[in-house]
């Protein structure tokens, strides 16, 4: 996690110096990927994924929110249902990084300052920026590592949530990430002197997508959910 987690705590302290509800926690779950190499379904964790999330809660109808997450990437052209992938049989592997910014919307009220047991469903959407590893694949078949790069992604994330206490909420998401590069899995190396080496749709940017729960601890001053 490195610098990109004590820039997340640095963001994190001076966010919590103003006065209102705030939620920090956790995300737990799985990554798949969906682009030239392996299975095309959109939700299909196949690695861990992990991170740490914070939101600033200014209406019980939407929040601003912050996220770490961490993954490997991973696909292989075996667990295709198109017959030309599987007897390609390309592979490979890529470790992600994000931080993502945006607002999330809920569907529902959610006053956390309300003892009532609340459920709404929410959606979320912003920026991402990801750290990741150019690819490419050799004459052999074999995939290889060029350098380390990044990129901007739109996420765009659905889930529920609930506050089964006081003060914890338990959420279930999944989130599609469309990157601004085509070469999560080494089909298309930006690299010039690779450029010979491109395989499948090089008109289609890559996805990928986080699946699992949330778990958030709510704090800080009762908000009066006033206009500014």
């Amino acid at each position: 996690m490195t610098k990109y987690f004590y820039l997340f705590l640095l963001f994190f302290t001076a966010i919590t110096l103003q006065a209102q509800i705030h939620e920090i926690g956790v995300f737990l779950g799985g990554s798949n990927y969906v682009g030239d190499v392996g299975s095309t379904t959109y939700i299909d964790p196949n690695e861990p994924a992990f991170g740490i999330l914070y939101k600033w809660n200014k209406s019980p109808r939407h929040s601003y929110r912050f996220s770490y997450t961490q993954s490997t990437l991973s696909a292989n052209d075996s667990d295709s249902k198109e017959g030309s992938r599987k007897q390609r049989g390309f592979q490979f592997k890529n470790s992600v990084k994000e931080l993502s910014a945006g607002l999330e919307f809920n569907f529902f009220d959610f006053n956390l300052h309300d003892s009532r047991n609340k459920v709404t469903p929410y959606v979320y959407s912003g920026v991402s920026y990801f750290r990741y590893d150019e690819l490419y694949v050799d004459l052999s078949g074999q995939t290889q590592k060029d350098k380390s790069a990044s990129s901007f992604a739109i996420p765009m994330i659905v889930g529920i949530k609930s506050n089964i206490t006081p003060h914890f909420i338990l959420g279930i998401e999944a989130g599609a990430r469309y990157t601004l590069i085509d070469n999560l899995d080494g089909s298309n190396p930006k690299n010039e002197n690779l450029k010979p080496l491109q395989f499948g749709n090089i008109n289609n940017n890559d996805w990928y997508v986080f699946t699992g729960l949330t778990l958030t601890y709510t704090f800080g001053n009762k908000p009066c959910y006033c206009q500014d």
